[in-house]
């Protein structure tokens, strides 16, 4: 393959009117990573520092960047400011409880009479979750780009704000039922039962957990901050998964702006003036596959524009080869823009 033309990329605008938060989404294996990594590249080169961070079990940041990126927040680009991270479960307290890694349950797990984290569903979510939180109060940043975990997962993180949230409740306003009683309690559990200032500092940190999510929760829903991206492939399959979670982000009041149709079989050189052997054209004089190809993607794309009125529809070309590197990433932020 031939070399990127850098100076003709460079004469596009990048993004630089993305909102603070910029979340990618869509099912596996439809590029969510590459426009993260292509949105973050293009706001670090315009002087924003940016950090994007994949919340997705299985990384590939590294690779669509060409770079080692850290489990937590580093610089991986020497000449702008961009940062990246990609967040390893494993390696998080994946309490959805805990606050900054040292927040703890204290005597309310067991006055609940067990773990109540670890019933806690979607532990990777939870510890994606809690990064998140951390990383939007980082006044390192002017602007997050996330690079999410498959539709199910990233629905599973959108809904834990409103299950801790009202378990929170719950627990709060059990504790203040049982004000005034818990030296009694105390007697039912034994000597190893929660003394009172054991619960009431968890109480704390649940106070803490509620305010936070609701910190988060107002980023997420308000459209002039965050932007939720999604993307998908021109197929009818993807189409109708698009518009599910289209459908399900709105019942979290979590705005949807753009719409990303990536790997188009059309020669997209009017976007950045480059070699047009990077993309895939359909040859649909000769090549019969190519006609029933383009035909699928044809239907898929008049669908799309039809589901999705009222976002932004942009396309992304199908390239001859992997797109990996800062070359291939700045023609895709072109697309983008």
């Amino acid at each position: 393959m031939s070399e990127i033309d850098v100076e003709a990329v460079d004469e596009l605008s990048p993004i630089v009117d993305a909102p603070e938060y910029v979340l990618y989404g869509g099912k596996g294996g439809v590029g969510k990573t590459t426009m993260a990594a292509a949105t973050a590249l293009a706001s670090a080169r315009e002087g924003t520092a940016t950090l994007c961070v994949s919340t997705d079990p299985a990384h590939s940041l590294s690779d669509a960047l060409e770079r080692d990126v850290p489990a937590s927040p580093g610089r991986i680009d020497e000449e702008h400011p961009l940062y990246g991270a990609e967040i390893d479960p494993e390696e998080v307290d994946a309490g959805p409880f805990a606050g900054d890694g040292d927040l703890e349950l204290g005597g309310v797990g067991d006055l609940l009479g067990g773990d109540v984290a670890g019933a806690m569903p979607g532990a990777d979510e939870a510890a994606a979750f809690q990064l998140l939180l951390r990383y939007m109060d980082d006044d390192r940043f002017d602007r997050v780009v996330v690079d999410t975990a498959p539709t199910g997962h990233t629905l599973r993180l959108l809904e834990l704000p409103d299950v801790m949230d009202s378990m929170a409740g719950k627990l709060l306003a059990m504790r203040e039922r049982l004000s005034g009683m818990v030296g009694s309690l105390g007697g039912l559990f034994g000597e190893n039962g929660p003394d009172e200032a054991t619960v009431e500092s968890g109480m704390d940190d649940l106070r803490s957990l509620s305010e936070r999510v609701e910190r988060l929760r107002a980023v997420l829903t308000d459209p002039a901050r965050t932007d939720f991206r999604v993307v998908m492939v021109p197929e009818s399959m993807s189409v109708s998964e698009s518009r599910r979670l289209v459908d399900r982000l709105g019942e979290f009041g979590v705005p949807v702006g753009t719409v990303v149709v990536n790997r188009v079989m059309q020669p997209l050189a009017e976007v950045a003036d480059v070699d047009p052997s990077w993309f895939v054209a359909p040859d649909l004089e000769d090549c019969a596959f190519c006609q029933r190809r383009w035909e699928v993607q044809r239907s898929a794309l008049g669908e799309a524009q039809e589901l999705f009125r009222g976002h932004e529809v942009l396309r992304v070309p199908l390239f001859a080869e992997e797109v990996h590197g800062e070359a291939a990433l700045r023609v895709v932020a072109a697309c983008l823009d």
